[in-house]
């Protein structure tokens, strides 16, 4: 994989936990920053926190021996000073303090100081998790891991320094029992394992707490970001509108190819994604026996009735599809597509052959399934859109792994295919075959209904057809996506989102400061 190019300024830099050491020692070293009045900061930090969180009732603070520990005593002497109740928890070999750690360690009331057990949470109201924080890469070993066991087992609210304990900060990975918290207060930058799945669920909510290190070290002296937060602001900025002079195949031409007896939904919602996204012409190419279902659901999107059998597309209606991408635009392939025989050869001949931008989402991507190298000779950009069921058919691998491991997996399709991957989820991922990663800050479990999915390819689509670069449009569609999801679950709340309400609120989804 090669070196990824710079983030765009419309992704927040995720340092990774190496970058962030190499930034601190940058910090210390070069700048002369002293290291313990970069822990006083956060652990200050971190002590306010727990008082917006929990702001009375014993605190019981759970420290390792590394730093992350150091800024455990830190916030324990704080709260203390401020009239709370505090128990400090050992774990580990504390003989072999880091310095810093040691000497904020030193300056704590001996009596407030006691090995972990278990019966130390015990009538506590809050715990603060300074075990292990971003220096942790696998399972928890002994003793972490029974700790860890224990503060789950306590039902406590949890304020996590750093990172939750047992969470890989620089992947989100928990290969291990990890704390679960209620809150976490990360120090200098936030990190990509508080952002991406399963950490993102173990993180709670996410603070970022600035303590003096500047944002920007020169060139070299560490290492570039290669993950980044989606900044909807300057992001959704990127897209085109239209003008007097407008036509409506300059406004983006849309073919959606896809479609069966039974599945005739999913090429409706596509096509009329795109149309609400922005474009401005759209076909939807179906076989020939469902073409009249779905002309009487489209009545701003033209349709193409295909040659059909056992209900679906064959690899003959493939020439009708590329004879129409000779007036370019973009081509989203698979929703409702079935996978049947000829259906499957429909899709195969359509990416090997189309030289506009492509799409393929569901029954589109089952056609290459454990095949990533097939996609890599496409002639025109590529994006692929899998939830991690369809992702682990991709990569041959169950969907479990996918979950657990959703950075490299999407990282690894995203390389194979030569496509911008968009991996679906609350913590969706556009990755870049040179592995750079946008990570989606999230949406609404209202999105989890069916036919939302085929809402997203209509919308990234359109816009791959207006003229965004692949991942600038993916992440752009991702995004759009997400707010109209928000709105529609705000008017019609979440358990009663449907896909058509998502598609609704598509034109109010930009910024509002954004709009012409």
């Amino acid at each position: 994989m090669t070196t990824p190019p710079p983030l765009p300024g419309w992704l927040l830099p995720l340092p990774d936990a190496a970058a962030q050491r190499a930034t601190d020692a940058w910090a210390i070293d070069d700048l002369g920053l002293p290291s313990l009045e970069l822990m006083e900061r956060a652990g200050h930090g971190l002590a306010e926190a727990v008082m917006g969180l929990v702001p009375e009732g014993p605190v019981a603070v759970v420290c390792g021996p590394g730093n992350n520990g150091g800024d455990g005593f830190v916030v324990a002497r704080l709260l203390a000073l401020w009239g709370r109740e505090v128990r400090v928890l050992l774990v580990g070999d504390h003989e072999r303090q880091t310095p810093d750690a040691r000497a904020n360690h030193d300056r704590l009331e001996p009596a407030m100081v006691q090995p972990f057990t278990p019966a130390g949470l015990h009538g506590a109201a809050v715990v603060v998790d300074a075990l292990l924080g971003t220096g942790i890469s696998g399972a928890p070993r002994p003793p972490f891991d029974a700790a860890i066991a224990a503060i789950a087992a306590s039902g406590l609210p949890v304020v996590a320094a750093d990172g939750p304990s047992g969470v890989d900060a620089s992947t989100g990975e928990a290969p291990g029992v990890a704390v679960r918290a209620t809150a976490t207060t990360t120090f200098a930058a936030p990190k990509p394992g508080l952002w991406i799945d399963p950490g993102k669920s173990h993180a709670g909510r996410v603070s970022v707490i600035d303590i003096g290190i500047p944002p920007d070290p020169p060139a070299g002296a560490v290492p570039a970001p290669a993950v980044g937060l989606l900044q909807d602001v300057p992001l959704l900025g990127l897209l085109p509108g239209r003008d007097a002079s407008s036509t409506k195949f300059a406004s983006g031409f849309v073919l959606v190819a896809g479609g069966a007896v039974g599945l005739t939904g999913a090429p409706v919602l596509a096509s009329t994604a795109a149309m609400r996204a922005g474009a401005g012409y759209v076909t939807a190419c179906v076989p020939e026996p469902v073409q009249p279902v779905v002309a009487m659901h489209l009545l701003e999107v033209m349709s193409r009735g295909l040659p059909a059998a056992e209900g679906g597309h064959t690899a003959a209606g493939a020439q009708d599809v590329l004879a129409l991408t000779e007036r370019g635009g973009a081509l989203v392939l698979g929703p409702g597509l079935g996978r049947t025989e000829g259906a499957q050869a429909f899709a195969r001949a359509l990416a090997e052959r189309a030289a506009v931008p492509l799409l393929i989402d569901a029954d589109g991507l089952f056609a290459f399934s454990g095949d990533l190298l097939a996609l890599a000779g496409r002639p025109a950009p590529t994006v692929l859109t899998p939830h991690e069921g369809e992702m682990g058919r991709l990569l041959g691998i169950p969907s479990d792994e996918v979950r657990a491991r959703r950075l490299s997996s999407v990282r690894e399709a995203a390389h194979r295919s030569g496509a911008v991957v968009v991996l679906k989820g609350d913590d969706t991922l556009v990755a870049t075959p040179e592995g750079l990663v946008a990570v989606s800050p999230g949406a609404t479990p209202a999105l989890a209904t069916a036919g939302t999915g085929d809402v997203l390819s209509g919308v990234i689509g359109a816009l791959l057809a207006q003229g965004l670069d692949p991942f600038a449009a993916a992440c752009s569609g991702v995004r759009l996506h997400a707010r109209a999801g928000v709105a529609a679950a705000v008017r019609q709340g979440v358990q009663g989102v449907i896909a058509s309400d998502v598609i609704a609120e598509l034109p109010g989804a930009r910024p509002i400061d954004l709009r012409a």
